[in-house]
């Protein structure tokens, strides 16, 4: 097959692939485009790409035919079987070096097999996050490629020339590591969008049920944040969404049904934390509250009979209250990275990826859903300690939480006086006190379970290692059970 002009092919035109498509031809790469209804490629050629050089193809026979060598093909469709289905149909026309890359929400397992299956076959496979919405897609997503190697210098100048820049010019694109490793980091960072996103809606909801605001006063209050600590980009549009109104001059949010939906990248990452052992408790809960969400019709019937404490008003100090729900906010934020992290750490571990975890912040640092400016403090910290054991270890980190967790606790008391559901703020701040407790009441539990299914214990007076059964009722045997697993 002779050599093409064009330097990357993508396939899937919807609204994801048509805005990188976009972004390419903005930076100065040549794109030829495919999509499995033909008739998309002509509409797009004939409306969002007029009048540039980007080239459709009606086959992927005539799409790889337009590409330089090493072939390079995106392609951006449904994770799951359609992939494989959409690889296979891909590498009969492909030579040995060419390169695939999958820029969907694919599930890591999915890219470690299919980076080994192509590699058997002599072709290079790139699984890579993409994130930032339509937005990010045509003005500078966040990139997170992993999978093999090898392919790696054939796409980064493509992938740091469309990815978004931190202001010193960084792009947020860097090589993430083997197989799964970029879609691994591509569902962390969903499943703390998810977390984000429902402590968010917990203070919204304090602040509107708690304590009596409108949806101008929250606009206010919620732009005011934006230019502290809180400086992001979820912040940024909830302030916008407050302060928008629908035809009859009525917030448009209130006209909004309180059933949230998901695609499923938070439940992945609250699966894999519990594959992994880690406690990833507010991603669970995130993903939780959005299924309690759509259970609408029974919360409505629930309503009606049970019964919850009288609304407790207005708080007395608007602006303390105001301020201990920012705080409050803020220190479960901080819990919901270092929980991200610390699945990020143990899956390298199993894995054996090497995983830039100062590189990964600055990767999230702009373009993504979840970029902020706090972000800058986790790079930081893994700058002064590459071998940081926990996040909530670092001095940033700790400050903060050493010093704001009284206004936490305050507003969480509010919130259970008002009978408002805080599950993500709840839980953060139950991680936090487990995790800064020397002695929890775990030797109870192991004692139980030694008593009633033998499975042994370790003790506080011996080496770690070591494992004793005790007879508890007299009417015990010596034998123990070989399940222990601490």
């Amino acid at each position: 097959m002779s050599e093409g002009t064009c330097d990357i092919g993508l396939i899937g035109l919807a609204v994801m692939g048509q805005n990188l498509v976009l972004n390419m031809n903005d930076h100065g790469f040549k794109v030829a485009v495919y999509n499995r209804t033909t008739s998309k490629v002509d509409e797009f050629l004939a409306n969002e790409a007029k009048g540039t050089p980007i080239e459709g193809a009606h086959s992927i026979e005539e799409l790889v035919s337009k590409l330089k060598r090493p072939r390079r093909i995106m392609i951006m469709v449904k994770a799951g079987s359609v992939v494989d289905q959409t690889i296979d149909s891909i590498v009969p026309y492909l030579e040995k070096g060419d390169i695939i890359i999958d820029g969907g929400n694919s599930l890591f397992t999915d890219s470690n097999r299919r980076t080994k299956e192509l590699a058997d076959k002599g072709i290079l496979y790139i699984g890579t996050g993409v994130s930032g919405g339509e937005e990010g897609a045509r003005f500078g997503p966040s990139i997170m490629p992993g999978g093999n190697p090898e392919a790696w210098p054939a796409v980064k100048p493509i992938f740091q020339g469309i990815a978004a820049k931190v202001e010193d010019g960084t792009p947020c694109c860097d090589w993430v590591g083997e197989g799964g490793a970029g879609h691994y980091v591509k569902m962390v960072h969903n499943g703390i969008e998810y977390g984000d996103m429902q402590l968010i809606c917990e203070a919204y909801q304090l602040l509107k049920d708690g304590l009596g605001l409108t949806a101008d006063e929250l606009h206010e209050v919620f732009a005011e944040w934006n230019k502290g600590e809180l400086d992001s980009f979820l912040i940024e549009i909830s302030a916008e969404i407050f302060a928008k109104k629908d035809d009859d001059g009525q917030p448009l949010l209130d006209k909004i049904l309180d059933t949230a939906g998901q695609k499923g990248t938070g439940k992945w990452t609250a699966i894999d934390a519990l594959d992994n052992g880690m406690p990833v408790t507010l991603i669970g809960e995130s993903v939780f509250a959005r299924c309690l969400s759509a259970l609408k019709e029974e919360r409505v019937e629930a309503s009606k009979v049970l019964q919850g404490p009288a609304k407790a008003g207005n708080s007395s100090d608007k602006k303390a209250f105001i301020e201990n729900v920012r705080r409050a906010l803020f220190c479960s934020k901080l819990i919901s990275y270092a929980q991200g992290y610390m699945l990020l750490r143990e899956a390298a571990k199993i894995q054996g990826w090497n995983l830039n975890m100062g590189g990964i912040a600055l990767m999230w640092r702009g373009g993504c859903i979840i970029r902020s400016v706090f972000l800058g403090n986790i790079k930081a910290a893994y700058d002064k300690n590459p071998k940081l054991d926990n996040l909530l270890l670092d001095d940033f980190f700790s400050k903060i939480l050493n010093e704001y967790h009284a206004s936490w606790r305050k507003a969480l008391v509010h919130a259970i006086e008002s009978g408002v559901p805080t599950p993500a703020f709840s839980t953060a701040l139950a991680f936090y006190d487990g995790y800064r407790t020397d002695r929890l009441p775990a030797n109870l539990l192991q004692a139980q379970r030694d008593f009633f299914g033998a499975h042994t214990y370790e003790r506080v007076d011996k080496p770690r290692g070591e494992f004793f059964h005790t007879n508890w009722t007299g009417r015990g045997g010596r034998v123990s059970s070989s399940t222990y697993n601490a």
